[in-house]
């Protein structure tokens, strides 16, 4: 077998793509490390692409687009050969990819719940009546308005550091973030989060997994991602996203949904949510730790059944 690094030279190094963002940054780091672990001498480079949807912060992120933005221009990048593989939080992927473009690694799973940050409360039953969220999440707006039909919920659209900056100006009384992204800036603590329970308040599937894209013809990208893996990460993130791909599900629809291994067997539990919040559906699976998609689309199905048409209209 011919050494899958051999191509890869100082001056033609594997690149990794990656968006702009702190976070994002700080995610493309977690993967040269991995690299450098499992690939001593292999030379990584961090390329960043810009990408549109993080120069739009005043829409909804469903009117743009939707989440795909921050991922068809890192994958047009990869068919192009402006970089080597791609390096994408999972909760944004689409569940059917772009032609030529492939999965190489899920990396070990951060937190996968959302963070409450709120200088006036310790948690959503805790604001004052008519108090202000801010969220661009449609998943966690409608589980909010279930919870609390009196809050006022503003758009908070950018990056981490500025959606704490809105906060700490005062442009609402709290608002939510994922625990992965905080604990991967090193920021829990100076922002005062508070995780959110899983049992009430569900997060986003793939929520705290990072992949790595690659293109289906590169086998030796594929060998160098491999190891990278963390097979009970990618258990995980494969039965969310089977559901996920029953319900046909998109930034426009808010669904939230938990895979949980204990033992030999592998826990599911979804949602699906009006966006007013006025009517809510839960769903639990459990099956064979082995079979993540047969799980994550059993689920898919009993929740499909359950909404009829016309549940999101």
């Amino acid at each position: 077998m011919t050494d899958p690094i051999k191509r890869f030279t100082a001056e033609h190094p594997f690149t990794l793509g990656t968006r702009g963002s702190p976070l994002a940054m700080a995610q493309a780091e977690e993967a040269r490390r991995l690299l450098a672990r499992h690939w001593p001498g292999l030379p990584v480079e961090i390329v960043e692409i810009k990408v549109s949807g993080d120069a739009i912060t005043d829409r909804p992120l469903a009117e743009v687009g939707g989440k795909g933005l921050f991922t068809k221009e890192l994958d047009r990048a990869l068919q192009e050969r402006r970089c080597t593989a791609a390096v994408h939080s999972m909760k944004d992927m689409e569940t059917i990819l772009e032609d030529g473009i492939a999965i190489g690694a899920v990396l070990e799973r951060e937190d996968p719940r959302d963070a409450w940050l709120s200088p006036k409360a310790a948690g959503p039953l805790d604001l004052p009546d008519g108090a202000t969220v801010g969220s661009a999440s449609l998943r966690r707006q409608a589980q909010l308005r279930a919870m609390r039909p009196d809050l006022k919920v503003v758009l908070f659209r950018g990056n981490v550091q500025t959606r704490l900056r809105k906060l700490a100006e005062g442009v609402a009384d709290a608002t939510m973030l994922a625990m992965a992204g905080l604990n991967r800036l090193g920021m829990v603590e100076a922002a005062g989060a508070r995780a959110l329970e899983a049992d009430g308040f569900m997060p986003a599937v793939a929520q705290g997994a990072i992949a790595i894209a690659c293109r289906e013809d590169e086998t030796d990208v594929k060998t160098i991602l491999e190891p990278l893996t963390h097979a009970e990460s990618l258990t995980r993130v494969t039965c969310e996203r089977a559901y996920l791909a029953v319900l046909d599900g998109s930034c426009r629809t808010p669904i939230a949904g938990l895979a949980e291994c204990v033992g030999t067997r592998l826990r599911f539990r979804g949602l699906v949510a009006r966006e007013d919040g006025t009517r809510l559906l839960r769903v639990e699976e459990e099956g064979p730790i082995d079979d993540p998609l047969a799980v994550g689309r059993a689920a898919g199905r009993r929740l499909k059944a359950e909404m009829g048409d016309g549940f999101f209209d």
